[in-house]
């Protein structure tokens, strides 16, 4: 659409009509008013695509929710643009359709230009500038909108965040049963790096785990890539997903220039591939595509053989931002216990503390000791377990090696578990549901856990209390299994039983038997209740023995044995644990085999006596190992590396445990704390550049770098303040600006952080700056350079804008540019030709330093610009000589060959 809408060449005026003249920002580029100002423009381009052969129009409704809208001051219009853009595609199409060729809407829904999943504040992971609720209630809005509108279809497309997706359709069932109606939905992801990821970092496996509890009508790619590119990510949407498959990829990938490569013959070749292959379902275009496009794609569907989905899952599947399916091959999974505030004492206090740091810490050092699922629990009197859940959860989903796997959210509360479910991304787990309060509520909150896309333990409690008998455990369960899946609908694989593992050898008899009784009713449960999982609470089985490190191990090492042969395949446990079955003393192994499965009178009191004759030697020993491990920290042996290479391999990773300490080690052997700024961290940014461009790091892993850089950064800052003191200035002024109609920005708030980091004087005025701010800033601070970002193809000409305006103000100000549709080549065309200072092309956030150091040097400021000319000149020559090689479509034609 957007492609279609740049060819009519409107003007700010055709965008505003009569009903905007007031606004006061420009809204040329905002698409979705145009339903209102100009439905001609619109209702024309659905007959193009209609003519040309389209099953399927979309409306143009993308930006039609508050979210988008607000920054152009029009979120009281946005739902009316949906109505009306709904109306112009369902009145073209209706034009059209006729018995032997029905077409239909399909309602855009676009992701917007906020994520819910990332902070926009490097040094704040756990801020958000986009919660679920306000996201879902913006949805709700517009897909109402579509609705009455009259589509035929929900189109969640462009998905960049999973938890944005996972609101919309959240959005579009809600709507839909208010309305008493059942369209299907669309889902559409798009992939933004060479690892296959989304922007927010997961997966398309985890992607599909996370939308997997939802009734979906089909799933696929659009934006991002071109036909060639997208192959293999369709080849593995379709050999997994048990829905139809949709592709809609750009013209290819655009030019150093911004334009798009691939004609529409081009494209349909590649598409035929996929066709051919029985890959997809529904084919279409996307950047760069035009009604031509369409008329070949017609051509490349017709006849052919679709796509058949998948089949269901037959396993569970969870995700992080990767995928954990829950295979017989993985056997047991390992949920760590230690982020719990009722069950370690520490990780209480660094909570209460506001030590969140050392609390992530702890939870990567459980993901890095083997934990598959990690289990957060914020349940104490004295905090504020709602605020501390979503402040945990939106911290370690900032941390790519604990994000990666999924989360168990655990409370007594169901509020706070419904605030955790709407921080996470993946598909992770509720701890729990029970019937403790009846039906009605049990009910109520299992819909909504289907309803935030999760899996859920039930715990064995009914009205008359906790299940402690082998009888009473069956009972529940067969109850609770029948209301979920017959009364809520839900998937058996997403039920995790949890029949109570309590203390045994407490002294009491009635005690004896629980540990035996939940191995049989966990037998009993998955042999009678199918698909479904059986967890449990591991530590509660040694209560009794709490201090006694060795004993407690023990008896959770003998335990698990025997309830996994029964069919126990999750479990709250340390996964540090030291103690495993084989290594447990024969005259040991057998006592505690006594009490665990309940074969004799007087085991307890066995195991009481062995406990008291081994406390002062195995509790010692064992008390240091599991000190360490609570250190939460990994075990490093001290390093050989140099004090550089540390401070660079904690950029790289991302993770700051060290770092203050290295960084003060570094200031006694540097000349300057600004050194060790230009010195070992640029080289760890770089590196994490370079991974990143080769597709071996993703987005979250590039912001955390960024965040471990700030943490040096605000180490440093007060060497730095005092060397500034003694006669030291700042680099110089920089100003930075995503430009008008652009809203990302987190390249530039890296390459902020990076020059800030580099002793630069730092101005961000934000996204979708106007040229005339950008310059009147510019002016008025007196800055050194004016730094532009932008994404987006249309970003490419607004830096052309800017530059214009400089030059029309007589500034000579160098310029450098930077964003993922940015090129060398581009800049050396459109842009520097067109202005009196330098313009430098970027490649990274990293090189900026480098290069502002060149332009304001007055010794090497002439001599980098006259090679950067010089640079410039080349390539002008170069592009001018291959372009004169290429004949018009005229001259072409006329050289075709002729066989006949």
């Amino acid at each position: 659409m957007g492609t279609m809408i740049q060819s009519y060449g409107l003007t700010e005026e055709d965008f505003r009509g009569e009903r905007f003249t007031g606004i006061g920002t420009s809204v040329k580029g905002n698409n979705d008013m145009l339903n209102i100002t100009r439905p001609d423009v619109i209702e024309d381009i659905h007959k193009r695509y209609l003519e040309a052969g389209a099953d399927i129009i979309t409306t143009n409704t993308f930006c039609s929710q508050t979210v988008s809208q607000a920054d152009y001051g029009l979120g009281g219009a946005a739902a009316e643009m949906a109505l009306c853009g709904a109306r112009i595609a369902r009145r073209a199409a209706d034009m059209y359709s006729t018995a032997a060729h029905l077409r239909f809407v399909a309602g855009s829904v676009g992701p917007t230009n906020k994520t819910c999943s990332m902070s926009p504040d490097v040094s704040n992971p756990a801020a958000r500038e986009l919660d679920y609720d306000t996201l879902f209630g913006a949805y709700c809005r517009q897909m109402a909108a579509l609705i009455d509108g009259g589509v035929d279809l929900l189109l969640i497309e462009t998905i960049f965040d999973t938890l944005n997706s996972k609101a919309a359709i959240d959005a579009a069932m809600t709507v839909m049963v208010e309305k008493g109606k059942d369209i299907p939905i669309m889902l559409s992801v798009t992939v933004s790096d060479l690892a296959g990821r989304t922007f927010s970092g997961q997966t398309l496996e985890a992607f599909l785990a996370s939308v997997s509890t939802y009734p979906i009508f089909s799933i696929g790619l659009n934006c991002s890539f071109g036909a060639a590119q997208m192959k293999p990510y369709i080849e593995e949407l379709a050999a997994r997903a048990p829905y139809y498959i949709s592709v809609c990829p750009n013209a290819g990938l655009p030019d150093e220039v911004g334009n798009y490569g691939d004609t529409p013959d081009v494209m349909a070749g590649h598409m035929a591939g996929l066709v051919a292959g029985n890959f997809v379902n529904i084919i279409g275009g996307c950047c760069g595509t035009t009604d031509e496009f369409i008329r070949r794609l017609v051509t490349v569907a017709d006849g052919k053989n679709p796509h058949i989905p998948a089949e269901v899952s037959r396993t569970l599947w969870l995700s992080g931002l990767e995928l954990l399916d829950v295979t017989q091959e993985v056997g047991f999974v390992n949920v760590g216990e230690r982020c719990n505030v009722a069950g370690s004492r520490r990780f209480l206090r660094l909570i209460n503390e506001k030590k969140y740091d050392e609390a992530v810490a702890i939870a990567r050092k459980q993901v890095a000791d083997g934990a598959q699922v990690i289990d957060i629990n914020m349940d104490d009197g004295l905090i504020d377990a709602k605020s501390e859940m979503v402040n945990f959860l939106n911290r370690i989903a900032t941390e790519p090696d604990i994000a990666r796997v999924p989360v168990m959210i655990d409370s007594s509360k169901w509020e706070v578990i419904e605030a955790g479910l709407k921080c996470v991304q993946g598909k992770g787990i509720v701890n729990s549901i029970s019937l403790k309060e009846g039906e009605e509520t049990f009910i109520r909150h299992a819909m909504d856990v289907k309803r935030y896309g999760a899996a859920v333990v039930v715990m064995c409690f009914d009205e008359q209390g906790q299940a402690t008998s082998f009888e009473r455990r069956i009972e529940i369960a067969r109850r609770a299994y029948g209301i979920l899946t017959e009364k809520v609908g839900m998937n058996p694989l997403d039920i995790i039983f949890d029949p109570n593992i309590l203390a045994v050898a407490t002294g009491m008899d009635e005690h004896d038997s629980y540990a035996s009784d939940f191995i049989r009713a966990t037998g009993w449960i998955r042999n009678n209740l199918p698909g479904v999982h059986v967890s449990g609470g591991v530590s509660n089985l040694s209560f009794s023995f709490r201090g006694n490190n060795y004993i407690r191990e023990a008896m959770h090492a003998v335990f698990l044995y025997h309830a996994v042969r029964a069919g126990m395949d999750f479990g709250i446990v340390n996964p540090a644990a030291n103690t495993a079955y084989c290594d447990i003393p024969e005259e040991h192994l057998g006592i505690i085999e006594d009490v665990i499965l309940n074969r004799r009178k007087g085991a307890a009191d066995d195991l009481i006596r062995l406990a008291a004759e081994i406390t002062e030697h195995r509790n010692q020993e064992t008390t240091e190992v599991k000190s360490r491990h609570d250190l939460g920290k990994e075990d490093t042996p001290v390093s050989e590396k140099t004090v550089g290479e540390r401070i660079s391999e904690a950029v790289i990773k991302g993770i700051g445990d060290r770092l203050d300490a290295d960084l003060a080690e570094a200031v006694g052997q540097y000349p300057h704390a600004v050194d060790i700024i230009a010195g070992p961290l640029m080289d760890g940014i770089n590196a994490v550049g370079e991974q990143f461009r080769c597709g071996k790091m993703f987005l979250p892993q590039v912001v955390k770098s960024a965040r471990t850089m700030k943490q040096a950064v605000d180490f440093l800052h007060p060497y730095i303040a005092a060397e500034k003191v003694k006669g030291a200035s700042t680099a110089g002024k920089i100003l930075l600006a995503t430009v008008k109609g652009d809203v990302h920005d987190i390249g530039k708030n890296i390459v902020g952080v990076v020059m800030a980091c580099n002793n630069y004087d730092v101005t961000d005025m934000g996204v979708m700056v106007p040229a005339g701010q950008i310059v009147r800033k510019a002016i008025e601070e007196h800055v050194d350079i004016v730094g532009l970002s932008g994404l987006i193809t249309p970003s490419l000409e607004e830096m052309v804008t800017v530059v214009r305006e400089m030059q029309k103000y007589g500034l000579t100000i160098p310029v450098m540019i930077g964003g993922a549709t940015t090129s060398e080549l581009y800049v050396a065309l459109r842009v520097a030709s067109v202005y009196s200072g330098p313009v430098v092309w970027v490649r990274d956030a990293s090189q900026n330093p480098v290069v502002a150091a060149k332009l304001l040097d007055k010794k090497e400021r002439g001599t980098f610009i006259s090679a950067l000319n010089d640079r410039y000149s080349r390539l002008r020559d170069e592009y001018a000589g291959q372009s004169s090689c290429i004949e018009s479509i005229e001259e072409a034609r006329k050289n075709k060959l002729n066989l006949f």
